[in-house]
């Protein structure tokens, strides 16, 4: 996730960039860089790895067009605020990216697929690479397309070469294109990550996300996906991929900047869990071969014999994240065969673990600065494991110390109340899970193929849930807003996401609730059943899975048991299911899915349900009361 701004103007480029690039920044810190044009000069460059201050101090010593008043001229632009996928976080790697001329620019958000393949054609055909990213074949590939057309005596305008390019181009991306050769004009493309077109009085933009640009204009055009835009100061002219010509849908926008950054939700919260078919995209988006399901993890410093060698895993975390990993813990187990420990990281150096040096060790943190999660990490290396990290910010200090790192590329979660991110450790884990078992030859390759390809279906299925749960899930909140008490059911790898559900409703609405194993109720709690209490059960099914059915066969039976002593059920249950309606008195039901990969849509009924009774009880959603967002001290 990258953030992108660029201007066409009578304005100094360089500050409106630079400003709509601040307001980007939570796309992406860990380096900036803009280009800047000048009609009958080369473009200028300045790039800096590191937050946008370092950029800004870049462009202090070494001013764009130094003749122009203020400092930093230019009339037109495109700047970058970079989370980095392919390619370290460096100066060198930083956008905007060149082709071989050093005429034609492009800032990228998104990943290209196939870009080994077309790096290799276009260094057969004589072009120099000098990056290790993927955005730099664009501006070769566009290079390639206009040079080519002039070899034939043609003349080919940029957007004919943006749009013969990205044809080629197999991934998801939002790019923005400016040449030296074509004064006062941009050409954005957009196929997967988000772009919008701002109109103003003269002037017009191009950004990753509204707040880049709504200080400016409220008038915008949001780009589709196959949808292709030149920006000129004349004004903007949208076609389609083929080149058919686009109406402009511009829509006026009366957000406040608060709003803005909350993209017109209420909350955060409530914009983060609509974030999650995004965050799970993105966690994925490089790392998976759909032709033949290898999942690729490149951060890793541990060799492939090691994990055949190790005897276990050990993963330690905190709250939400030790509830990613319980559920890690079932599929790593299932996949790869391989025994899994999960510690609460403010209970592992204390017990004083018995661990054997062969095994690795996982942290598991959205902030990766957790106080109890790095102690954690400390305490394996010094009894000689080798860790993993999945964290959500890049160059944190788990990440810093790690041996390898799964990063989430969940973007910011502002809201305490972690959703987005405990999906894409969800994702993380499964990914981790299915690499684990490739290295271990655990797992067919039509196994890995076919839960690959699952897992790409996934976001589509969670978009559906929040279609239809939220407004159940809101009608629920006006039934059971001032229950003093909740339980949450679930076996299995469903088990840890009644936690989580459970967690959610804690955090936020301050209503007592409690996480069970279904099938523990005899054991104690089917003596607070009564009826007022709600009780939350999974009962989600993998129709081809025979553990699964038995696991649903089961748990109804946990549902009749509280049925019959007067308890109020709310089913979270899968499509198709006739048979759990008669039985209790809600139902939410969500798509069809692998076992394993469920919980990444049983989780966000509970979400809603959580956020939805918290607003009805008046509660602080995004700041809950006694909460931090990342816990650093013990």
């Amino acid at each position: 996730m990258c953030g992108i701004v660029g201007y066409v103007g009578p304005r100094e480029v360089v500050p409106v960039i630079i400003e709509g690039l601040r307001r980007l920044e939570y796309r992406g810190y860990d380096s900036a860089g803009i280009a800047v044009g000048c009609a009958g000069q080369p473009l200028e460059l300045r790039r800096a790895p590191g937050k946008l201050r370092n950029l800004e101090e870049v462009i202090r010593e070494h001013p764009i067009f130094p003749d122009a008043k203020h400092g930093c001229g230019g009339t037109w632009g495109v700047g970058h605020t970079r989370w980095a996928t392919h390619g370290r976080p460096t100066e060198e790697n930083a956008h905007p990216h060149r082709d071989c001329t050093g005429r034609i620019v492009v800032v990228h958000n998104g990943i290209v697929e196939n870009y080994l393949d077309l790096k290799r054609e276009l260094q057969a055909e004589g072009h120099v690479f000098v990056t290790e990213t993927d955005t730099e074949i664009i501006a070769h590939l566009i290079e390639e397309e206009i040079k080519s057309a002039a070899d034939s005596g043609k003349t080919m305008l940029l957007e004919e070469g943006v749009r013969r390019s990205v044809a080629r181009l197999t991934g998801a991306f939002a790019i923005s294109v400016i040449s030296a050769d074509e004064p006062d004009k941009i050409v954005a493309a957009r196929n997967g990550p988000p772009a919008v077109i701002g109109l103003g009085e003269g002037e017009y933009f191009v950004a990753s996300d509204v707040p880049g640009i709504l200080h400016h204009t409220r008038d915008l055009h949001f780009l589709g996906d196959g949808e292709l835009a030149v920006i000129t100061r004349d004004g903007v002219h949208l076609t389609d991929f083929e080149g058919d010509q686009l109406p402009l849908k511009i829509q006026r926008i009366l957000w406040d900047p608060i709003q803005a950054e909350k993209g017109g939700y209420k909350h955060f919260m409530l914009k983060e869990i609509f974030e999650q078919p995004r965050a799970v995209r993105d966690t994925t988006l490089g790392r998976i071969s759909l032709n033949t399901g290898t999942v690729f993890l490149s951060e890793m410093k541990i060799s492939d014999e090691e994990f055949r060698d190790a005897p276990r895993i050990d993963i330690a975390a905190c709250g939400t994240s030790w509830h990613a990993a319980l559920a890690g813990k079932y599929m790593i187990e299932r996949l790869a065969r391989i025994p899994v420990e999960v510690d609460y990281a403010s209970e592992f150096r204390y017990r004083d673990p018995i661990i054997d040096s062969r095994s690795i060790g996982m942290l598991i943190t959205q902030s990766g600065e957790t106080a109890d999660t790095l102690a954690a990490q400390r305490e394996m290396l010094a009894k000689g494991l080798k860790t993993i990290a999945i964290c959500n910010v890049v160059g944190a200090m788990v990440a810093r110390e790690a041996h390898g790192t799964i990063y989430t590329h969940a973007g910011p979660e502002i809201g305490v109340a972690s959703t987005k991110a405990f999906s894409s450790q969800l994702t993380a884990l499964f990914l981790f899970a299915l690499y684990l078992a490739q290295t271990r030859n655990t797992i067919t390759g039509d196994e890995s193929i076919a839960l690959v390809e699952a897992l790409t279906r996934l976001p589509g299925k969670i978009e559906e849930v929040l279609r239809t749960a939220d407004l159940a899930c809101e009608k629920l909140a006006r039934v059971y807003s001032t229950a003093r008490d909740f339980l949450y059911l679930g076996r299995g790898i469903h088990y840890p996401i009644a936690l989580e559900g459970a967690l959610k409703l804690k955090e936020i609405s301050y209503i007592h609730a409690e996480g069970y194993p279904a099938g523990e109720m005899k054991h104690g709690p089917n003596a607070l059943i009564d009826g007022t209490l709600p009780v939350v059960v999974l009962a989600t099914k993998d129709g081809a899975n025979h553990g699964s059915r038995l696991r649903y066969e089961k748990t109804l039976s946990n549902i009749q048991e509280v049925t019959a002593r007067s308890g109020k059920v709310i089913a979270i249950a899968t499509e198709g299911d006739e048979q759990i309606g008669d039985l209790v008195d809600q139902v939410i039901y969500i798509p069809q899915a692998p076992e394993l990969l469920l919980p990444l849509l049983d989780v966000v009924p509970l979400q809603l349900l959580a956020y939805h009774i918290a607003v009805r009880r008046g509660c602080d959603v995004d700041q809950p009361r006694n909460l931090a967002k990342s816990v650093t001290v013990e």
